[in-house]
């Protein structure tokens, strides 16, 4: 992996592989985009952003609108994802994320970000989780990104919903084994970064397929 330390960033980075990115929410506040554009430290340059859109059947992220303009202005790789809860229902919850993503050719797939399980039944989030996933798919004629922990990978989605793309956030590895190559695209190596024009801490992500196949979770 070639882990090295990079300190305008504040982690180490897995510098075998050349495409980084970060993920945000309303929970950074209020961020100064071309300042974000702009860093560059040890030769790594920031190329892609994903960008919380929507939450459950009604919620919405109070600065997706301008975090989404903005990330295009500044040039990055833009990406949108639902927070799913499966306690709700999935098609509503699908439509909410439909109604306020607009997605043009070379933005990543959708993202359905699934962390939690609210006590619902394994059959339940499976079921749940595909219907979203399907509705999406329908809409945007693009194939979902699944965003997901190790834990919950195991357990729902690896030999249920294996053909869809694969971001898994995993802070504890240090190698990729435990996942299947074939449909891994995305690593949330770090929370704990740094970036200017951001307040807090950022996730931090990579791109860990050959760079030539990008493409393949865009539209």
């Amino acid at each position: 992996m070639d882990w090295r330390f990079v300190r305008a960033f504040g982690i180490r980075l897995p510098m075998r592989y050349g495409i980084h990115g970060i993920d945000v929410s309303r929970h950074n506040d209020r961020i100064n985009w071309k300042r974000v554009r702009q860093m560059e430290a040890d030769g790594v340059r920031l190329q892609f952003v994903f960008v919380k859109a929507t939450e459950g059947a009604t919620m919405t992220d109070r600065h997706f609108d301008k975090n989404w303009s903005e990330a295009k202005k500044s040039n990055l790789r833009r990406g949108a994802y639902h927070f799913y809860h499966p306690t709700r229902d999935p098609v509503k919850q699908a439509n909410n994320f439909i109604r306020h993503v607009e997605l043009s050719t070379g933005d990543f797939a959708p993202v359905v970000d699934f962390e939690v399980t609210n006590g619902q039944s394994d059959e339940a989030i499976v079921d749940g989780l595909r219907l979203w996933l399907a509705t999406v798919e329908e809409h945007y004629q693009a194939r979902p990104i699944i965003y997901t922990n190790g834990s919950l990978y195991k357990r729902y989605i690896k030999g249920n919903l294996d053909e869809y793309p694969l971001w898994i956030a995993d802070y504890s590895t240090k190698h990729l084994r435990a996942y299947d190559p074939d449909r891994l695209y995305l690593w949330q190596h770090n929370q704990n970064g740094w970036v200017q024009g951001i307040r807090g801490q950022v996730d931090f992500n990579v791109f860990v397929m050959d760079e030539n196949r990008l493409q393949e979770i865009c539209l």
